[in-house]
């Protein structure tokens, strides 16, 4: 200590300032690393109970606007919570049961199908002399049944999932008034009212990104459905909600969910390969029309996102939750850079985070 203060006598103070000023942005950096790291292990071992909270804070901004609906035309709060979470709690579990009548037989028949693919591929195999032996190899068959069969028997803990998300948007939904008046009271009028605005700004574009995400993946899966109806490919509505669901990953998913139904489409018609020919094609027309031109006029500029910001947020809250972080990892995305965006000290983050 004794050295260390002597050789600090002897440097100039500018020197010394200069430093001690690297010195503490080291430590924030570090203290920073640590941070994420340490968050980053609280969310992976908690993702049971942190997990249904994110959702259900995700779709709290699509209930705003329609709570503040019924409130101007005098219902109470209460009353309007309860109307809209009984109407969601009605159509979630009709839809589940639906698709649960839909992923049985799927399941069920999914052995067949699959040895019926690897007879093919042993087919064209011999006739071209492709090397198709490591497809057969991989045994991919034995995985991906274990897993079907699997997904019946997780019905209960989805069921359980989804009422603590009820729970949950019960009381963010409730509980928003009293926020409002506790930042009155904390702090002064101008500054309680400033941030209400950037709240109220943050909360409308987030309502309204997440709205209009969820009804463009909702026509792709229509589409994706109707046009497999029309096509002949059989358990077209697992295809049309696998659609709706990786619609939300860019880039990858829409590609992700084209490719079981033109496997399908290829065990159920070969040796014609038309309708597996028009299966790709259709699904492709799909995907790039509302894809390319429907989403950018919807959303807006809410997709302005860095690709290379969209692979890490995939690979970080894929890494955290699997399958339903890589789902929600763009929302997240988009989340954060419209939070940035509302806050001042925060712009250049957002900045950073744009394509162009």
């Amino acid at each position: 200590m004794m050295n260390y203060d002597h050789h600090r006598q002897r440097l100039p103070k500018s020197k010394a300032y200069t430093i001690n000023w690297y010195s503490f942005q080291t430590l924030l950096l570090l203290l920073g690393f640590l941070c994420v790291v340490a968050a980053g292990v609280v969310l992976r071992s908690a993702r049971s109970v942190v997990m249904p909270l994110v959702i259900a804070w995700l779709f709290s901004f699509i209930f705003k606007p329609a709570i503040h609906k019924l409130e101007e035309k005098r219902i109470p709060r209460g009353l309007a919570v309860s109307l809209l979470l009984t109407l969601f709690f009605i159509i979630c579990l009709l839809v589940f049961a639906i698709l649960y009548r839909q992923l049985l037989p799927f399941v069920n028949a999914f052995p067949g199908y699959y040895s019926r693919l690897i007879n093919i591929i042993e087919e064209v195999g011999q006739r071209t002399d492709l090397p198709t032996d490591f497809l057969v190899e991989l045994n991919l068959g034995r995985r991906l049944t274990s897993l079907l069969f699997a997904l019946p028997g997780k019905t209960i803990s989805l069921v359980s999932s989804f009422f603590l998300i009820i729970v949950f948007l019960v009381f963010i939904l409730l509980g928003t008034p009293a926020f409002a008046e506790k930042l009155k009271r904390a702090f002064s009028t101008t500054t309680a009212e400033r941030a209400q605005q950037i709240i109220n700004d943050i909360s409308r574009q987030i309502g309204r990104y997440l709205f209009t995400t969820v009804i463009i993946s909702a026509s792709t899966g229509l589409a994706v459905w109707a046009a497999l109806v029309v096509i002949g490919v059989d358990f077209a509505v697992n295809w049309g909600v696998l659609a709706f669901i990786l619609n939300f990953i860019p880039y990858i998913g829409s590609f992700l969910a084209s490719i079981p139904p033109i496997l399908v489409a290829i065990v159920k018609f070969y040796p014609d390969l038309k309708p597996a020919i028009t299966t790709s094609i259709t699904l492709l027309l799909i995907q790039v029309s509302i894809g390319n031109f429907l989403a950018p006029k919807v959303v807006g500029d809410a997709l302005n996102i860095n690709p290379i910001v969209v692979l890490l947020s995939l690979l970080f809250w894929g890494w955290l939750w699997g399958g339903v972080g890589a789902v929600l990892a763009v929302p997240i995305a988009v989340i954060i850079k419209i939070i940035c965006e509302n806050i001042p000290i925060l712009r250049p983050i957002a900045i950073f985070m744009e394509s162009r």
